[in-house]
């Protein structure tokens, strides 16, 4: 049998299902123009990618297969592709609207094999005794932790391959003419700059993560404690497999590995809901309030200058590293949602653009999630308070004074007080733009006045 293997969310060689199918191959990676065309030139997603991209093209060479790299749109490639006589493509699946379609069409051109990698279960494998939907997570949780125990997690084997005879050395560019351009094997010629990363091996971040992972449940929302895995890029390109996670994890039962594979599981949960709750994506849940639309406001906010410093710090974070802590993003979040009643959605795509994990599923029901407005959400009434947020976790100011520089010199029990901010001049640093007290009773008053 001829297949194309279309490696997309599992940038790997090892416990790759892909691999444990024989056969003649087509190894493939296509550089989505659909997706590229929208992000800036030195995107910090597309260098990681083309890293991993890189590594998993060598790492094939050494079982004696290659990777041929496409650009263009994927209907195109597959237009081109099956001009070639395979019999199918078999690829991981994907939950997003976009890529649900455009594996649709491609399914109409070509027999279309999905297999289960990214996450640890299939959509329908957990549903209720009743064959119905979860709504709410704890329920998932303990159904799923009883179906995780008896799961196979093994390590897939390594089929053995023939290659198909192609041409593999270089990037090949094709448009909606089917007609082929070839350029050298380098990210600027598909119109990027290489960006500067610290890129870390995923099994030297598990193997970090493992020796301090019994401090995990309590120290992981304190902002100077570095103790969380560090692995959701990692997760999100699939450099690592989640069975390889959860094998190590279940290899240390002795430590307190369960509020980590509780979180695995979260992130389940979010694309079991993106998946059977498809309008999400953009549209409330529940409440018909979707935010007010306030350019300025939002421009403030993407440029770090709300005057609040645990959210502009979050903020810097993000746009200078691709990344946020995970208590920072729930407190961003809040702030955003409900002190700046900006729509969710414009937030959500602000994290979409930065964000070096970015994973759909996980940011729209996280958004939606502090909001109020989603599927499992934190209700209505509940709006983090910075103040609290930033002294409880960051009470000596460390992470805010690496992120704001202007305010090194400002005594740590400052940076927690509405009242000091809103009244004294800080060089080069703007007073809150909102009374938190005051947008967080409008908050209330407004979601209250809602029908579920």
């Amino acid at each position: 049998m001829r297949r194309i293997l279309w490696f997309r969310r599992d940038l790997r060689v090892k416990d790759n299902p892909l691999l444990s199918l024989g056969g003649e191959v087509l190894p493939i990676f296509i550089f989505d123009t659909n997706i590229l065309s929208s992000l800036e030139k030195n995107d910090k997603r597309v260098s990681f990618i083309f890293f991993y991209v890189q590594k998993l093209k060598q790492q094939l060479k050494e079982l004696g297969l290659d990777l041929k790299v496409f650009y263009g749109k994927p209907l195109d490639v597959f237009e081109y592709l099956i001009e070639k006589d395979f019999d199918e493509v078999v690829a991981s699946g994907d939950y997003d609207a976009y890529a649900k379609q455009r594996d649709l069409e491609i399914s109409h051109k070509i027999h279309f094999r999905y297999i289960q990698d990214t996450y640890i279960f299939k959509h329908k494998e957990v549903l209720k005794d009743n064959g119905s939907t979860y709504l709410v997570f704890t329920p998932f949780y303990k159904k799923a932790r009883k179906i995780l125990d008896s799961k196979n997690i093994k390590e897939l084997p390594l089929q053995k391959h023939t290659l198909v005879d192609e041409e593999y050395e270089r990037i090949m560019h094709i448009d909606e003419k089917l007609e082929l351009l070839s350029s050298s094997f380098e990210l600027h010629s598909i119109g990027f700059e290489e960006v500067a990363l610290t890129i870390i091996d995923p099994y030297e971040k598990l193997r970090t993560f493992t020796t301090n992972i019994n401090s995990y449940k309590e120290k992981r929302d304190f902002l100077e404690s570095d103790v969380g895995s560090n692995l959701s890029v990692d997760l999100r390109f699939g450099t690592m497999s989640i069975r390889e996670i959860l094998r190590v994890l279940f290899e240390n039962s002795h430590l307190d590995i369960e509020p980590f594979i509780r979180q695995l599981i979260f992130r389940d949960f979010y694309a079991y809901l993106l998946f059977h709750f498809s309008p999400i994506e953009n549209e409330n849940y529940k409440y018909s309030f979707n935010g007010i639309e306030n350019k300025p406001m939002f421009k403030t906010f993407c440029e770090a200058k709300t005057g609040f410093p645990i959210v502009d710090a979050g903020v810097r974070e993000l746009l200078k590293t691709g990344s946020m802590h995970n208590r920072v993003r729930m407190v961003v979040a809040s702030f955003f949602t409900k002190d700046l009643l900006l729509p969710w959605q414009w937030g959500e795509a602000f994290f979409a653009k930065h964000l070096l994990d970015y994973d759909k599923a996980s940011n729209v029901l996280s958004w939606q999630w502090s909001a109020g407005t989603g599927v499992d959400s934190q209700p209505y009434f509940r709006v983090f308070n910075p103040y609290l947020q930033s002294k409880k976790f960051d009470k000596d100011g460390v992470y805010i004074k690496y992120y704001v520089e202007e305010l090194r010199n400002i005594e740590a029990k400052y940076l927690h007080k509405e009242e000091y901010l809103l009244e004294q001049n800080i060089l080069n640093y703007p007073k809150p733009m909102v009374n938190h007290k005051e947008a967080a009773k409008k908050a209330i008053e407004i979601f209250k006045a809602q029908k579920v």
